[in-house]
C-alpha cells in the first residue's frame, strides 16, 4: 500500500515510519527536513511546510497515496488545506487527535463545569463544551496554542463526503525518544535517592490512559493499513488506566526503586508540587473499540516498555531541568510534619 504520512519523523512517527515499511508498505514522509531521526532507507522524502501543503500536489500525485496519514494537524485550518489537498487524490485520510476532546478534559483543567464520569470514555462520550483549550497559554494569537482544538480538526476530517476520515484519539504517550522527558521527574527523584514520593492525596487515587509509544505506532498502522477503519474514531492506550499511585510505583518497579509513595491533603503539600486541576475527573478512555475490531493487543508488554523508558531517561536527561520542582528540603518538611500526626 502506498502511505504518506506528515509529519512522520518525530517521537511516534519514527516507530510508526518502521513498522509499515516492515510491513511491506510504500512509505513516503511529508517533513521540515529539521529532524535528525534517521528514517528507514526505503522512505521516500518530501521537504517542505505543511502550512504549504497545497503546494506539494504535484509531488503527492507523483506518489500517488492509497492512504495519508497527518500526524499534526493542529487547528482547523490545517484540516481544511488537508482534505482539499488530498480529495480526488487518496483513497482515506486518517488524523491523529487526543483524548482532550472529551469533556472529561475540560472538567479536569476547570475549563467547564459538569459531574465526574464513573467509567472511562468511550469514542461516543461528550467532547468539551470550551473550544481552544490552551489559549490562556498562548504569549499571542500568532501562536498555535492560540487556535489549536482537535475538535475542530476532527469534525473536518469525519465530515468530507467524498474523502473518507479516521480519527485516532491518542492517550499520555511515554517511551525512549519522548522530548517531553514525561517520566523524568519520578525518574530523577528515584535515582536521587528520595525514599518517598509525595503525591496529592486525590492525585494519587486520579486515572490517566497512558501509551507506550511503540504500542501507540502499532496501533496507528493497524488502522492506517486496513479499509475497514474508514469513518470510524479510535481511542489509543493501554487497556488499564492506572492511577498516578500506580503509575509512579510501576516506574519504581522498572527503576529498582524500593522506596514509597506518600498521599498528602492538598493544603500540606509543598508549594511546587501543587497543581490546580481538578482531580476529580479522571483521563481514562476505553480503548476497546479498536481491540475488539481489530484484535490489537500491546506488542510491548508494559515492565518491558517502563524498563526501555526508564533506561532512556537515565542517558537522555533534559538539557535543563527546573531544580525549583526538586525542592528536596520542602518535600522533606512536608513529609516529616504528616508523619508526626500519623
Amino acid at each position: 500500500m502506498q502511505v504518506l504520512v506528515i509529519g512522520g519523523t518525530g517521537f511516534i512517527g519514527a516507530h510508526l515510519l518502521r513498522q509499515l515499511v516492515e510491513k511491506g508498505h510504500d512509505v513516503a514522509v511529508f517533513h521540515r527536513g529539521q529532524t535528525n531521526a534517521p528514517l528507514p532507507d526505503p522512505v521516500h522524502n518530501i521537504i517542505g511546510d505543511r502550512k504549504e501543503l497545497s503546494s506539494f500536489a504535484t509531488d503527492f500525485k507523483r506518489f500517488a497515496p492509497a492512504v495519508v496519514l497527518d500526524m499534526i494537524p493542529y487547528e482547523e485550518e490545517d484540516a481544511l488545506v488537508l482534505m482539499d489537498t488530498f480529495r480526488g487524490l487518496a483513497q482515506r485520510v486518517i488524523a491523529i487527535s487526543s483524548m482532550d476532546v472529551y469533556a472529561a478534559y475540560g472538567r479536569f483543567r476547570r475549563n467547564e463545569s459538569g459531574e465526574p464520569e464513573s467509567k472511562p470514555f468511550s469514542e461516543d462520550a461528550p467532547s468539551r463544551s470550551a473550544l481552544y483549550p490552551y489559549r490562556n497559554l498562548a504569549q499571542s494569537a500568532n501562536e498555535m496554542l492560540y487556535r489549536y482544538d482537535k475538535i475542530l480538526v476532527e469534525r473536518v476530517v469525519m465530515s468530507d463526503h467524498h474523502l473518507p476520515g479516521t480519527v485516532l484519539r491518542l492517550p499520555y504517550v511515554y517511551g525512549d525518544g519522548d522530548k517531553y522527558h514525561r517520566t523524568f521527574e519520578y525518574v530523577k527523584r528515584m535515582d536521587d535517592g528520595r525514599h518517598v514520593i509525595l503525591l496529592d492525596e486525590r492525585k494519587a487515587q486520579w486515572r490517566w490512559t497512558r501509551g507506550y509509544v511503540e504500542n501507540v505506532a502499532a496501533a496507528i498502522a493497524l488502522a492506517v493499513t486496513d479499509e475497514r477503519a474508514a469513518n470510524r474514531i479510535y481511542n489509543v492506550g493501554e487497556a488499564e488506566a492506572l492511577t498516578e499511585a500506580e503509575w509512579v510505583e510501576s516506574i519504581g518497579r522498572a527503576a529498582g526503586w524500593e522506596g514509597r509513595v506518600v498521599a498528602v491533603p492538598k493544603e500540606s503539600m509543598p508549594k511546587h508540587l501543587v497543581e490546580e486541576y481538578d482531580w476529580r475527573h479522571h483521563l481514562a478512555g476505553d480503548t476497546s473499540r479498536i481491540r475488539e475490531e481489530y484484535g490489537y493487543s500491546e506488542p510491548v508488554l508494559s515492565e518491558e516498555a517502563l524498563r526501555r523508558t526508564v533506561a532512556w531517561d537515565r542517558s537522555n536527561p533534559p538539557e535543563e531541568v527546573n531544580t525549583e520542582r526538586f525542592d528536596y528540603a520542602a518535600e522533606d518538611a512536608v513529609l516529616k510534619r504528616v508523619e508526626e500526626t500519623r
